[in-house]
């Protein structure tokens, strides 16, 4: 946490903000290591050039985030308290004037926006946090890279759990009930974003909701999951047949195979986000189903399941050692089938080192 302090606290000299104040779940774990979910409660993170950073959360919480390691000042509030005149007095004690200062644009709301500035009338200048926040944290440090690690291998199990759970008319739910009871029996309590198991036409739906449509022979299914372990996440997906498919099935799976691993191939320090984007689209295009491969890319992976950057055609960003990324090219035809393979990769200093392991040639399961 310290040199995510330093970070911070340089930037805000260099722009001359007063204080920053971070209201994002995710965000305030990333500085404090406490994680909350406060549903409409308030959660934040005041954070200062020169003075130790205060924490806000309900009272109910304040011991959970005194165990997660806090070791600075803690707002606490009841259900029945408004925090905001506490917060006002606190930073008054650390600030004499307040003229500028950052905030989660993307994710403050407009009743909270307009508490900060009945609390600190004098604001004349509010910019976003995101940007620099999100700099920091595209690039993972050794800790952060072995917790991912860890939650990749419980996404590959996961995924091996799912298709030994495949049968004759075993409905897409049951199976996703079953990966999810596997992996709490081995002490994984969440998951990255819900559980997706899609068969046959269904699978055409890039983000399809399972339900009670049982598995035929001559399908493809599709899982997307990932798993949380100590705050981060892993997201992969796999597409398997279950029992022979037919030739314009084998056909689209090749395709995407194909363009996944010339991305993988093409993602190096220095090359523009751009340039992996459009290693597995064009080939993809070659092949007649550009216009089925709707999404973009990939996306950063950490704390959050979707975090920056986003790796689409049009963005010159260039890679860096020490990112986390997804590479996910996906084809979906309507009403014949959808197919999309995702591994988790990190930045080296030649190339990348793939973190989720489950093999991605086209696994027949009898």
């Amino acid at each position: 946490m310290e040199q995510q302090f330093k970070e911070i606290s340089n930037w805000m000299a260099e722009q001359n903000i007063d204080f920053t104040f971070l209201t994002s779940t995710d965000n305030v774990f990333y500085f404090s290591n406490f994680y909350s979910d406060p549903h409409e409660r308030l959660l934040g993170l005041l954070l200062f050039r020169n003075e130790e950073p205060i924490l806000v959360c309900p009272s109910m919480e304040k011991n959970d985030a005194i165990s997660a390691g806090w070791k600075f000042d803690i707002i606490g509030y009841s259900d029945i308290e408004n925090p905001w005149e506490n917060i006002q007095q606190k930073v008054a004690l650390k600030l004499s004037s307040i003229k500028k200062i950052a905030v989660e644009k993307d994710h403050l709301n407009v009743n909270r926006w307009e508490s900060i500035h009945t609390a600190f009338p004098s604001i004349k200048e509010v910019i976003s946090a995101e940007e620099k926040i999100n700099q920091l944290r595209m690039v993972k440090t050794e800790k952060e890279l072995a917790i991912i690690k860890e939650a990749c291998k419980w996404a590959d199990y996961a995924i091996e759990v799912g298709c030994s759970e495949l049968a004759e008319g075993k409905t897409e739910m049951q199976v996703l009930a079953a990966i999810e009871y596997e992996l709490k029996k081995k002490g994984i309590a969440q998951m990255s974003f819900s559980t997706m198991v899609l068969t046959g036409k269904n699978g055409a739906s890039p983000h399809g909701t399972p339900g009670d449509t049982p598995i035929q022979k001559g399908d493809l299914v599709l899982f997307d999951l990932g798993v949380v372990v100590d705050g981060y996440c892993s997201d992969i997906t796999r597409t398997v047949a279950f029992g022979d498919i037919n030739d314009k099935q084998k056909q689209i799976y090749d395709t995407v195979l194909k363009a996944q691993l010339a991305a993988i191939d093409a993602s190096k320090p220095g090359v523009a986000c751009s340039v992996i984007d459009l290693a597995a689209r064009n080939i993809i295009s070659e092949a007649g189903y550009g216009e089925y491969f709707p999404h973009r890319l990939g996306h950063g992976l950490g704390i959050s399941v979707h975090e920056f950057p986003s790796l689409t055609e049009t963005n010159s960003l260039l890679l860096k050692e020490g990112m986390v990324y997804t590479i996910e090219p996906g084809i979906y035809v309507p009403n014949i089938a959808g197919v999309r393979i995702e591994d988790d990769v990190y930045v080296t200093k030649n190339g990348v080192e793939i973190l989720t392991k489950f093999p991605k040639e086209l696994q027949i399961i009898k």
